[in-house]
């Protein structure tokens, strides 16, 4: 058992404390960004990046959407996970070629533990 740090990038800040509830109880760091630009902003600190071993983006935010955001992301960190929770189940295809893993939201409690546990794992494994 590891702890990860994951950030959490959502604007509905009711779904964005239940996950980071959720995850926190399940032994990870979990750090939130009310939206793109804001998780951006704290991607540009190197050592905070460095930590980062999964981000849980939601898609459809205001001002920069999931695949926007994704797609900047993919310039600073090609490699790390990211997986994409929506409520829209047709959306997959704006994330073709950026290497994310996506599910529909809602997601079960016990569900997104074990994807994240898997997904940070991953993400461990390659820097090891």
């Amino acid at each position: 058992m590891h702890i990860a740090a994951i950030l959490l990038v959502d604007d509905n800040p009711v779904q964005a404390a239940t996950r980071k509830a959720i995850l926190s109880h399940s032994g990870n760091n979990v750090f939130v960004a009310a939206n793109a630009q804001e998780a951006l902003k704290l991607l540009e600190d190197t050592g905070f990046t460095n930590n980062i071993s999964l981000i849980i983006t939601d898609h459809l935010m205001p001002k920069m959407n999931g695949p926007q955001f994704v797609a900047q992301l993919r310039t600073q960190l090609p490699n790390v996970p990211v997986l994409v929770l929506s409520g829209m189940p047709g959306a997959e295809a704006e994330y073709d070629g950026m290497n994310v893993l996506y599910r529909l939201k809602p997601m079960d409690p016990e569900e997104l533990i074990q994807l994240t546990n898997s997904l940070s794992d991953e993400a461990l494994r390659r820097t090891a």
